[in-house]
């Protein structure tokens, strides 16, 4: 079984958002997982695209590698926090004087695997990839469940931190009525004992 076999994600959602300065810094200064050599990143009007260069040269320049997929979004960062500042009692100001702040632009990698996580070749290794940037992500939520060699694993990191995580299997609606979706024979009339 080839080690591609044998890693998979199967499910996950993001909430990540963080500066696209950090991300670029946090890409130049990744290590990659095994089987990634770089990690380009393309941007096309408000998407950015981070695609994963192939260690193995055997692979055609045409088949697509894993990519992750997200949005740019230009948010207010102000120096200080403008709540704070209008909470606290200031006697000697006479008038509200303008709070430093800039428009700076952030990588939002929002929604479900397929959203965010694109193309099966590498597509585990990009996930870990995914897992560091959401490591120095300060906001968002990335949860995941994925495959490898033959053991389920949970991912949650929350604002920057990995959690505890567990996979908890439940029985869905489907299995619930299993049962009286057949025929029942024990009082059915057509059947005579």
């Amino acid at each position: 079984m080839s080690t591609e076999e044998s890693r998979h994600v199967y499910r996950l959602h993001s909430t990540l958002e963080l500066p696209l300065e950090d991300l670029r810094t946090h890409i130049d200064e990744a290590t990659f997982p095994d089987g990634v050599t770089d990690v380009e990143i393309t941007r096309r009007n408000n998407t950015l695209i981070l695609k994963a260069v192939a260690e193995d040269e055997s692979v055609s320049k045409y088949t697509p590698t894993a990519q992750l997929k997200a949005s740019i979004t230009e948010n207010r960062v102000y120096e200080e926090d403008p709540d704070e500042r209008r909470n606290s009692f200031r006697w000697d100001e006479d008038e509200e004087e303008e709070i430093e702040s800039e428009l700076v632009e952030f990588a939002a990698f929002k929604g479900d695997r397929e959203t965010v996580l694109q193309n099966s070749l590498l597509q585990y290794q990009m996930f870990l990839v995914l897992c560091g940037i959401a490591e120095a992500a300060e906001k968002g939520t990335l949860t995941a469940i994925s495959e490898r060699d033959g053991d389920l694993e949970a991912t949650r990191i929350v604002e920057g931190e990995p959690r505890p995580a567990d996979i908890e299997v439940v029985e869905g609606p489907r299995d619930h009525n299993s049962s009286q979706g057949g025929v029942n024979w024990r009082d059915n009339k057509f059947i005579s004992d």
